[in-house]
Formats: structure tokens, sequence, C-alpha cells
């Protein structure tokens, strides 16, 4: 179990492809909550300014990614400055995440 990430053991007997979206959405939404849970939110964050808006970015335009990953990079995104940036991207990179996604996640991050 991740670092402030909830666990969530889902199992899908069938084989619609909504509903193995829907489960990844699920997830995502989960995931984005529990960084908000997790102490990563700010008194009062604006929707696309917070380490939470970069995670839930990552994993709805590439739902592939690491969940950990991504909230790692976010995390890190979420410092600021060019070297914080960076260092997000490269994390997200390392996970295969597209370079356009990874980037405006990072961007996402760091915005105050």
């Amino acid at each position: 179990m991740g670092e402030g990430l909830l666990s969530l053991d889902v199992t899908y007997s069938g084989n619609h492809p909504k509903g193995t979206a829907m489960l990844k959405r699920l997830a995502a939404a989960l995931g984005c909550l529990s960084l908000a849970l997790g102490g990563a939110m700010a008194i009062a964050p604006t929707a696309q300014a917070t380490p939470q808006a970069c995670y839930y970015y990552v994993l709805e335009q590439h739902p592939g990614a690491n969940e950990e990953v991504a909230e790692r990079a976010c995390r890190i995104g979420g410092k600021g400055g060019t070297e914080h940036f960076r260092a997000c991207y490269a994390e997200l990179r390392r996970d295969y995440v597209p370079a356009l996604v990874a980037g405006e996640a990072c961007r996402r991050a760091a915005r105050a």
C-alpha cells in the first residue's frame, strides 16, 4: 500500500470495455481523493493548481499509468520551480506517460 493511496481491489468478470473504463475512472477518482486526504491539498486550492489536478490529469489522459508513480511525481512537481518540474516530468516519462501529458500534468501541479 502506497503512501496516501487507498487500496481498491475490484474484480470484474465480464469483458465489457465500458466496465473496465469505469473501474479505471473510479480508481483515478479514489486516488485523487486519497491525495486530498493525505495532506497534499492546500487550504483553498483551485481546481487546476494542485498536485491532485496533476494526478487526476495523468490518470485520465493515460489510464495505464502507475498510480504510485503519478502520485510521487505530482507531489514533487507541486513544490514548484524548474528543478521540481523537471523531476516530475522525468518521473512520469520513466513510466511511459506521453511527453505532452507529462508536461501539462507537471505544469498543473506547480501552478499556485
